[in-house]
């Protein structure tokens, strides 16, 4: 260590908020360029390698062959597949000194679709699975938590190419197998969730989630049935259609001053003769919508008043057009729209698109506003007093809500995007025009497949779910040293028999971090525990009486052992926790 570019800190970084963050700082394994750009120094490039070498392997165990595109991308690709236009302000776009538009690439597919297309003609040569391992960049408009959400950042993207989707599906499932397997020889405790696909296109999709309190994702689980998604992806199980005729004929109420729910309900309570909730009112939210490119249009969104808008949601069911509530000078522009009394009749009037939420099924009645400060109607029935023009799962899910499979209620967690795979079908194929001669002489189109991991993003990942008040506990299998030896003895002799025991472990084919440095024994043991190498040597004061001390990093167990035969004890138990995939982690 004594050599080794490395400086620690004892304090927190200020601008870090989670563990991850402030730890791979302190131990000298990141240091921040400025916001969402990292510098990764000795110990943290060792780390992400282990970690591309675990990912690397496992695509490869399942057919995958490594290529690398570059970086800097031309313009014309993204501009056939509109993406130029839709990742809006998320990409970072540039010119060259002959005016031509470039991008940092956030994401490969035209780049894989196009290259498959110039190499290959002909069914014979199917399926096809190629990835890389290479960095990423996307203008991330609030970079956090460290290299957990960065401006550039490393991921692995693979694709998939096949003549069917019966082949996309086993290459699909290869993938999900694939992906369990490197997550557990790393250590990780994650969930499979279902998810939607967003701006990359395609239908059947699933995230791979670290559990994780500071994660930005929320997802839902089913105890009873192991139902989990994404809360983006989750759908609402939606009341059968009842019959209309018979029901009431809705009534307009003078309510007074009632703009919001809990004004409303309090009125209805008081005024209806009955109990009512605000899960019996319709509440309707204003937005203005643009898609890519296009121009602003109204949208308003019905749902029950006790639910508020997710924008996690919203912003998945938009997807890719962007939206924003109205303002005061927007609501000036359309009078009808009488603020905190909107309800189903001006806007179907006024030509104004209604998407409701599914729990506003054919027959369900409602309390909502009638279009005049001041006033409510009261028995609104949704199929026979207004038709919607779709549904639409914008609405917040809470725990208890029952599953969509209906085994069981909800229950809810956080987790940080680990990976990511799709069936993305024929997007690509098609925006390119991607066909190969079949097996009957005809022209069939490709089918495509991707996968990501978040290759850098795993260091953060897995410095948050392993660490103690200490430092970091790095699994065997990502660790950036397989043990570190500490010495903490002045003894000429007891130095020279720890670089003999040293030597000795990297012959027998070990990664051994010496720490020879010249600091107190209480400087090299924080420094140790901190840096979070799964197995420390402690050559001491038992060197006297021939003995050495073996630390588990993670359970603390400590014993001495012999210095005859020490390294071949010390050995043995390395081997053993590589055996095992990993350290023993709890997970």
């Amino acid at each position: 260590m004594s050599e080794l570019f490395l400086r620690t800190l004892r304090d927190d970084p200020a601008d870090a908020e989670v563990p991850s963050h402030k730890l791979l700082i302190r131990a000298g394994y990141v240091r921040p360029i400025a916001p969402g750009l990292y510098s990764w120094l000795p110990l943290g490039l060792r780390v992400l390698r282990k970690i591309e070498n675990v990912v690397r392997e496992e695509m490869v165990a399942i057919g995958g062959q490594e290529i690398l595109f570059p970086a800097l991308l031309p313009r014309a690709p993204y501009e056939t597949t509109n993406r130029w236009t839709e990742y809006g302000d998320g990409v970072f776009r540039l010119k060259d000194r002959r005016d031509n538009d470039y991008l940092l690439g956030p994401t490969h597919e035209e780049l894989f679709t196009l290259t498959v297309k110039g190499e290959y003609s002909s069914y014979k040569d199917f399926p096809v699975l190629l990835f890389q391992i290479q960095t990423k960049y996307r203008d991330e408009a609030r970079p956090r938590a460290g290299i957990l959400r960065g401006r550039e950042f490393v991921m692995k993207d693979s694709y998939s190419f096949d003549t069917d989707d019966a082949g996309l599906r086993r290459v699909y499932l290869a993938h999900r197998e694939a992906y369990q397997k490197m997550f557990a020889r790393m250590g990780i405790r994650y969930v499979i969730v279902s998810a939607v696909s967003g701006a990359m296109g395609g239908s059947a999709s699933e995230e791979f989630l670290a559990e994780s309190e500071i994660g930005e994702d929320t997802f839902v689980r089913c105890v009873e049935s192991g139902y989990a998604a994404n809360v983006e992806a989750v759908t609402t199980p939606a009341p059968a259609a009842a019959r209309t005729d018979g029901l009431p004929d809705p009534v307009v109420h003078t309510t007074g001053d009632t703009p919001t729910i809990a004004t409303l309900v309090e009125w209805a309570n008081g005024a209806l003769g009955r109990a009512v909730t605000a899960a019996e009112t319709l509440k309707n939210v204003l937005l203005k919508v643009r898609t890519p490119g296009g121009d602003w249009e109204l949208l308003a969104i019905g749902l029950p008043g006790d639910r508020e808008v997710d924008d996690k949601r919203l912003g998945a069911a938009l997807d890719p057009a962007e939206y924003a509530l109205l303002d005061d000078g927007d609501f000036a522009r359309h009078p009808y729209l009488k603020k905190g009394y909107i309800g189903p009749k001006a806007l179907q009037a006024n030509g104004v698109r209604y998407l409701v939420d599914p729990r506003v099924a054919t027959g369900t009645s409602w309390i909502t506003g009638a279009d005049e400060p001041g006033k409510h109607v009261v028995g609104l029935v949704a199929g026979r007093d207004f038709v919607p023009d779709g549904t639409i799962e914008a609405a917040e899910v809470r725990d208890g809500d029952p599953s969509p499979d209906g085994a069981g209620p909800l229950v809810s967690a956080r987790g940080i995007e680990i990976g990511h795979i799709f069936q993305l079908g024929r997007k690509y194929t098609d925006a390119f025009t991607v066909d190969v001669l079949g097996e009957d002489g005809k022209p069939v189109r490709l089918t495509m497949g991707s996968y990501g991991v978040g290759v850098s993003r795993l260091v953060a990942v897995i410095a948050e779910q392993h660490h103690d008040e200490l430092g970091l506990r790095w699994p065997a299998s990502v660790s950036p040293f397989d043990v570190h030896v500490v010495i903490a003895n002045k003894d000429v002799q007891a130095r020279a028999g720890a670089e003999a025991l040293a030597a000795e472990l990297d012959l027998s084919g070990h990664e051994v971090l010496l720490d020879d440095r010249t600091a107190s024994p209480g400087v090299k043991f924080k420094d140790a525990e901190l840096l979070g190498v799964p197995w420390i040597v402690v050559v001491g004061r038992g060197w006297a009486d021939g003995k050495v001390e073996l630390r588990n990093r993670f359970t603390d167990e400590r014993r001495e052992i012999p210095v005859a035969g020490a390294g071949s004890e010390i050995a043995a138990a390395l081997a053993g926790s590589q055996d095992t995939g990993s350290q023993d982690t709890g997970s």
